[in-house]
């Protein structure tokens, strides 16, 4: 049995089973770790001491008939995920050597749930970006081709798990951070409704559009996770006290009577043929298991890039005012070039004489396309779109041209901006690299989503295409 390969479900029913130990199912995680992470720079910093210590107890609980959702499990964290005794870095030297005193909320749960720790994962400093090219510590790797990019800001955790180093791994979600990366790699990735998952704890980006989501090779893994960390959190003022249902009694293959909004917008000029042709295949295989497909509009969403790119880096330049170097890590000449970009372009649109015709205008659009949104999601259950215009692209490709970059969040920055969930799933390949499509739903409606995405990935199961790795 290859145990980096198994699914969550999969491995709990081995440890249930004693086919194996959580220390010998960590150790296969940490091998391949060890095997292909300088090929791939998934991983800024591996946690193998505390892993194995950690399944070890997960072990001893398993033969006391202990049962938790995610006992002896390996997982992975983006490394904006604040982690006690274990440096956190953003993916920036300005937090080279800084090592947290407490444990995010998100990171408390998942220990409380039997997860075990193998490390934490290359991003895009400070998650600002869409290709993972923007980390300090070197570019995350794409591992269906290495010369490609992985998709970011969450470059690594898509790739820890695709390529089984963890079975599940967190990621943020501020612009398509985790859809994005997630359908460059052909794992689910989940991006919660905003304030379903608490983000106390994660280094902030931009604090009114990150959410906080997860990274797993199928939807029923993504419901189980998702169970773990969403609820209120008194630490997070945005987590409302909205019950958490169990998500996993909503998969199902039947999706009769639901009804799949396809917006114009998102099928213009643009899209890539092949990325077209993908997400009208997707369409097909939903219609074939009872959905209804109807064409709506979203007229504002032509609007979201701008609107985000206001609205992103005034709130980044006021969360990166705290670096400075005074209380922790380096001073402010240690931020990358895309971090200072950010800065400065924030810092512009809040300033004065310029406030009213960008920042409160971006905020007064933002508001519109909220009610677009709510107009369709009176028509429709859920909405069906590509999660990028084009497949990956080449590594530096892009880093010249950052409107090109930019531009590559199109389709994803309009569920930020509602503050709407959203779950991309694997969709095909093309030319040997996947992509994805994402389904979008009203806010709290991840359950809706989680049954529409099991539905079409049981009808392809596209992720069982694993990547071919050097042994």
């Amino acid at each position: 049995m290859n145990l980096r390969n198994l699914t969550i479900t999969e491995a709990k029913e081995g440890l249930k089973n004693k086919q194996f130990s959580a220390v010998e199912l960590t150790q296969a995680a940490l091998d391949q770790i060890k095997l292909q992470d300088n090929n791939l720079n998934a991983f800024i910093t591996v946690t193998e001491n505390e892993a194995l210590d950690a399944a070890g107890h997960a072990d001893k609980l398993i033969t006391q008939g202990e049962d938790k959702p995610l006992l002896g499990i390996p997982i992975a964290l983006k490394d904006l995920f604040s982690t006690k005794g274990i440096r956190t870095t953003a993916a920036s030297r300005v937090l080279d050597n800084y090592v947290p005193q407490y444990d995010a909320t998100v990171v408390t749960r998942l220990k409380e749930a039997g997860g075990v720790i193998v490390g934490k994962t290359n991003c895009d400093a400070w998650a600002h970006g869409s290709s993972g090219e923007n980390s300090d510590f070197d570019p995350t790797k794409n591992p269906y081709n290495l010369e490609y990019v992985p998709g970011g800001s969450s470059s690594g955790s898509p790739v820890a798990v695709t390529s089984g180093m963890s079975l599940m791994a967190t990621g943020t979600d501020t612009g398509g951070s985790i859809r994005l990366p997630a359908s460059f790699c052909n794992v689910v990735g989940l991006k919660p409704t905003y304030g379903r998952v608490s983000r106390y704890g994660i280094v902030a980006m931009a604090s009114s559009l990150d959410s906080i989501g997860h990274f797993t090779k199928t939807v029923a893994d993504s419901a189980l996770v998702l169970g773990i960390t969403a609820g209120h959190d008194p630490l997070d003022a945005t987590t409302p006290n909205h019950s958490v249902p169990n998500y996993n009694e909503f998969l199902g293959y039947d999706l009769k009577g639901i009804r799949i909004g396809v917006p114009k917008e998102y099928y213009a000029q643009g899209l890539d043929k092949n990325m077209h042709k993908l997400a009208d295949d997707a369409l097909k295989v939903l219609i074939s298991r009872g959905a209804n497909v109807i064409d709506i509009t979203l007229p504002y969403s032509q609007s979201a890039i701008a609107v985000y790119y206001i609205i992103q880096t005034a709130e980044v330049s006021s969360n990166l005012g705290r670096y400075d170097g005074i209380r922790y890590g380096n001073d402010r000449s240690y931020f990358g070039d895309e971090a200072k970009r950010r800065i400065m372009l924030g810092t512009y649109v809040l300033s004065a004489g310029y406030y009213d015709a960008y920042y409160k205008k971006a905020q007064q659009v933002r508001t519109l396309i909220v009610d677009d949104f709510r107009k369709a999601f009176e028509q429709v259950d859920a909405i069906v779109a590509p999660v990028s215009p084009t497949p990956p692209w080449k590594i530096g490709a892009k880093t010249d041209d950052p409107l090109a970059m930019y531009l590559s969040d199109i389709f994803t920055v309009t569920a930020n901006i509602a503050g709407l969930p959203g779950l991309a799933v694997p969709a095909g390949f093309i030319n040997g690299l996947p992509s994805g499509i994402q389904i979008l739903g009203p806010h709290f409606s991840e359950d809706k989503l989680f049954k529409i995405g099991y539905a079409y990935e049981q009808e392809t199961q596209f992720w069982k295409e694993a990547p071919k790795l050097n042994e």
